[in-house]
C-alpha cells in the first residue's frame, strides 16, 4: 500500500502535472488569466485540452464530464466518452476545447427559481481553470460553472468566485492606503470540518424515515446516549478505524489534504477536517468529501448520515467553516502578531468583519438556514440562531483599549504549568476558546459554526467574502481622501467599534440572559429558514450584491423562490413519510399489541385470584396512546394539505412552519412516548439504542 504522500494528488491534473506536461509559455499564460481574471487564450486552450485528455487515459479514464454544483446542495455531472468515430470510419479518442470549455445541460429540471420556463430546457456549463481536473470512477472530471441559456447564474460555483474578486479588489485597495504595495493578489480560504454520523446499513434500511429523509422523525432517546461523554475523542472502534483509513486514502488521491478525524460528541459520530485552501477549492473539495463519506461507508456495510439533526435529543452535526484571508506573499492579514495593539493591518480588517458581519448579520444567518439546519441550532452545541462574534479577552482588551484612548499593556499569561517536572511547559494561549459563539475569533481566523453538515460552503463564504468585501470598500472610500492618514485610521478604527461593538459577546451563546440582552441589543433572532430568507430580499441586500458584481437582482429573486421552495418540498416529504408509517406500521403495531393485552385480560378474569393490573394499567395507556395518535394523524393531514396546496410559496411556507411543523412534533412526541411502552418485539423499527450502539 501506497502511503500518504505517493497517494496524494495521483488522481488531480494539478501544478505538478500541469508543469510537466503543458509547454512553459501555456502554463505561465494560464497562471496569468486565473490571477488577473482573463480569458484564455483559444490555441493555449487547445493544448491544455490534449495534454488533459493524455494525462486522464494515462490514468485509465474513459470518460469525461464536467461537474458542478447547481442550487441542490449536491454536485451534478453527466459523462461522455472520449471515444468519437472518424470521418475514415475508425474509432479513435478525442477531446477537443470546444469540449472543454462547453457542455450543455438541461437547465430547466434543475431549480432556476422561475428563471427559465419548463419549455425552455437550455443551460451551459463551462470550464473553471481555478479548480483542478481529476479522475474519479474512469472518468475525467472538469469543474465548472453553470448558467442558463440567458446568461443567468444557476449555481454555487460562480458567485463564489465574483465574491473573490471582489473581495480581493478591496483588500488591496486597504493595503495600498497602508503603504503595502507589494501585495498583487488576496485570497479568502477556507477550512472545513465535516462532522457526520455512520450506522450499520442493516438498521437503516429497516427505517423509512431515515431512508426518504435522512433523520429520523420518530425515537426515544435511549437509557445511555452521550451523557458521560465517553464517545468524545475516544479510542476507533476496528470498523470505524478501517473506515476512515480508506477514507483518508481516496481524499489524498483526489489531492484532498484530509488532516483530522476523530470520534465526535455523540455516539456514531465522527469528524474529518480538511486544510486550509482557497475557498473556491475548498468548496469543490468539501463536495468530494462528503461523497466520498458515502462512498466508503457503502463499501464497509455503513450508512453515513450528512442531516444536521438525524437523531432527536443528542447533538446534531455541523461543518465549521474557517476563513480568513491570505496575501500572495503568504501573510495571513488576520493574523495579530505579538503585539495586536500595534498590528494596525490587523486592526482594519479585523474591525472590517465585526463592521460586516452586524450590517449583514441577516446574510449570515441566511447562508446557514436549512429546514434540516432548523432542527439543530440552538441546542446540543449548535449555535443558536443569533449572530453574535466572539473575539477573546486580549482581542477583546485591545479594541476596548483602542475606544478609550487608552494604552493597551499586554497582561502575559506566562507558560502552562500543571505541576508535574516531566510535562514540557509552553506558552498558555491569551485567550479560552467559546464553543457557543456563531462567529468567532480564534487566533488568527474566524470560525463560522452555524454552517450545518450537509450544505455546500460556497454560498456561505460567497456571503462572507461580500460583506467583508462591502466593509473594506467603505473604508476605502473613506482613507483614500485622508490629509493625515494616521489621525483618519484611529478615528475610523474608533468610531467603527464604538458603532457595531453591539455585536461582540464574548459570553455563554446558550444562555436564555443572551437572548434577552441580544434583544435589548437590536439583534436578529431568526430562528427558522423562513424567518431568515424574510430578509434576504431586502433592499440593502440586494444593493450589496450588485454593487460587487456578485448576484443581480433577478438572480437574487430566483434563489429567494429555490430555498423557500426546497423548504416546502422537505417539509411536504417528511409529513407524508410520517403519515404514511404511523398508518401502516405504528398504529396497526401498537393495536396488536393491545389487542394481546385484551386477551391476557380477558384470561385472567377468567382465572380467579389472579391479577391483571399491570396488564389493565398498560391497555389504558396505550389505549389512550392509540387515541390521540389516530386525532393527530388526522389533523396532521388536514395541515399538511392545506399547506401544500397554497399557490403562495410565501405563505405556503409560513403555514409549514407555524402549523405543520409544530404539528408534527406533537404528533412524534406520543410515538415516542408507545415506543417506550410496548414491548421491543412488537416495534416495528430499531430503536435508537440498536442504531447508536451496534458498531
Amino acid at each position: 500500500m501506497k502511503n500518504g504522500l505517493e497517494l496524494f494528488g495521483s488522481m488531480v491534473f494539478n501544478e505538478e502535472a500541469m508543469k510537466k506536461l503543458l509547454p512553459s509559455k501555456v502554463y505561465s499564460s494560464l497562471k496569468k488569466s486565473i490571477d488577473e481574471n482573463e480569458s484564455i487564450d483559444p490555441e493555449m486552450a487547445e493544448t491544455i485540452a490534449h495534454a488533459m485528455k493524455a494525462w486522464a487515459m494515462e490514468k485509465g479514464a474513459t470518460h469525461f464530464t464536467h461537474w458542478f454544483q447547481p442550487l441542490t446542495e449536491i454536485t451534478a455531472e453527466k459523462h461522455n466518452s472520449f471515444l468519437d468515430i472518424s470521418s475514415e470510419g475508425n474509432v479513435e479518442a478525442t477531446f477537443s476545447v470546444k469540449e472543454l470549455v462547453k457542455g450543455e445541460s438541461d437547465a430547466s429540471s434543475f431549480p432556476s427559481g422561475g428563471l427559465r420556463a419548463t419549455f425552455e430546457a437550455r443551460g451551459y456549463t463551462s470550464w473553471d481553470p481555478t479548480s483542478y481536473a481529476f479522475i474519479k470512477n474512469h472518468s475525467l472530471y472538469i469543474p465548472s460553472f453553470f448558467c442558463s441559456y440567458s446568461g443567468e447564474v444557476l449555481d454555487e460555483k460562480t458567485p463564489l468566485l465574483k465574491s473573490m474578486y471582489a473581495l480581493n479588489k478591496q483588500s488591496l485597495r486597504i493595503l495600498k492606503i497602508l503603504g503595502n504595495d507589494k501585495v498583487k493578489k488576496v485570497t479568502p480560504c477556507t477550512g472545513a470540518e465535516q462532522e457526520y454520523f455512520l450506522i450499520d446499513k442493516e438498521f437503516y434500511t429497516k427505517r423509512r424515515d431515515l431512508l426518504t429523509c435522512g433523520r429520523t422523525l420518530f425515537g426515544a432517546k435511549p437509557v445511555k446516549s452521550q451523557d458521560i461523554s465517553n464517545h468524545y475523542f475516544a479510542a476507533l472502534k476496528p470498523r470505524i478505524a478501517d473506515f476512515m483509513q480508506e477514507l483518508d486514502e481516496e481524499l489524498w488521491k483526489l489531492g484532498i489534504p484530509s488532516k483530522t478525524k476523530h470520534n465526535e460528541v455523540a455516539p456514531a459520530q465522527h469528524e474529518v477536517a480538511q486544510i486550509y485552501t482557497y475557498s473556491n477549492i475548498a468548496a469543490d473539495q468539501n463536495h468530494l468529501i462528503m461523497e466520498t463519506l458515502r462512498i466508503v461507508a457503502e463499501r464497509h456495510n455503513l450508512v453515513c448520515l450528512l442531516h444536521e439533526k438525524p437523531f432527536d435529543k443528542i447533538n446534531g452535526s455541523g461543518k465549521h467553516n474557517n476563513w480568513s484571508l491570505l496575501s500572495d506573499r503568504g501573510i495571513n492579514l488576520l493574523e495579530p502578531g505579538k503585539s495586536p495593539q500595534d498590528n494596525i493591518q490587523f486592526l482594519i480588517f479585523l474591525c472590517a468583519m465585526i463592521k460586516a458581519v452586524d450590517e449583514y448579520s441577516d446574510l449570515l444567518r441566511i447562508s446557514a438556514a436549512s429546514p434540516s439546519n432548523d432542527c439543530r441550532l440552538g441546542g446540543h452545541e449548535a449555535p443558536p440562531a443569533i449572530i453574535s462574534v466572539y473575539l477573546g479577552e486580549e482581542i477583546m482588551a485591545v479594541l476596548e483599549a483602542l475606544e478609550k484612548g487608552e494604552v493597551y499593556t499586554c497582561k502575559k499569561k506566562g507558560n502552562f504549568e500543571i505541576g508535574l517536572n516531566l510535562f514540557s511547559n509552553f506558552p498558555c494561549d491569551t485567550s479560552d476558546r467559546n464553543r457557543t459563539s456563531p462567529f468567532a475569533f480564534t487566533g488568527n481566523k474566524f470560525e463560522f459554526r452555524m454552517v450545518g453538515s450537509s450544505q455546500s460552503v460556497a454560498s456561505p463564504n460567497m456571503i462572507l467574502n461580500t460583506i467583508a468585501a462591502q466593509a473594506l470598500k467603505e473604508f476605502a472610500d473613506e482613507l483614500e481622501n485622508s490629509a493625515a492618514l494616521d489621525l483618519s485610521l484611529n478615528d475610523l478604527l474608533v468610531r467603527t467599534i464604538k458603532k457595531h461593538k453591539r455585536i461582540i459577546f464574548n459570553g455563554n451563546s446558550y444562555s436564555e440572559k443572551w437572548e434577552t440582552e441580544a434583544q435589548r441589543r437590536g439583534l436578529y433572532n431568526l430562528k427558522t429558514t423562513v424567518d431568515a430568507l424574510n430578509h434576504f430580499l431586502d433592499e440593502k441586500n440586494i444593493k450589496l450584491f450588485e454593487n460587487h458584481g456578485v448576484l443581480s437582482r433577478k438572480e437574487m429573486i430566483s434563489r429567494y423562490e429555490v430555498h423557500m421552495k426546497n423548504y416546502c418540498n422537505i417539509i411536504h416529504i417528511e409529513t407524508q413519510t410520517m403519515i404514511s408509517i404511523i398508518k401502516r406500521d405504528i398504529l396497526p403495531a401498537v393495536s396488536k399489541y393491545t389487542k394481546e393485552i385484551s386477551e391476557t385480560i380477558n384470561l385472567k378474569t377468567q382465572l380467579n385470584g389472579i391479577s391483571y393490573e399491570y396488564e389493565l394499567e398498560s391497555l389504558e395507556k396505550l389505549s389512550s396512546l392509540l387515541s390521540q395518535l389516530h386525532i393527530k394523524v388526522s389533523e396532521l393531514t388536514l395541515l399538511e394539505e392545506k399547506s401544500h396546496s397554497m399557490i403562495d410559496i410565501k405563505s405556503g411556507a409560513v403555514s409549514y412552519k407555524n402549523t405543520v411543523i409544530k404539528c408534527m412534533c406533537e404528533t412524534r412526541r406520543i410515538v415516542d412516548e408507545m415506543e417506550i411502552n410496548i414491548p421491543k418485539t412488537y416495534w416495528p423499527y430499531p430503536t435508537y439504542q440498536d442504531i447508536l450502539f451496534s458498531i
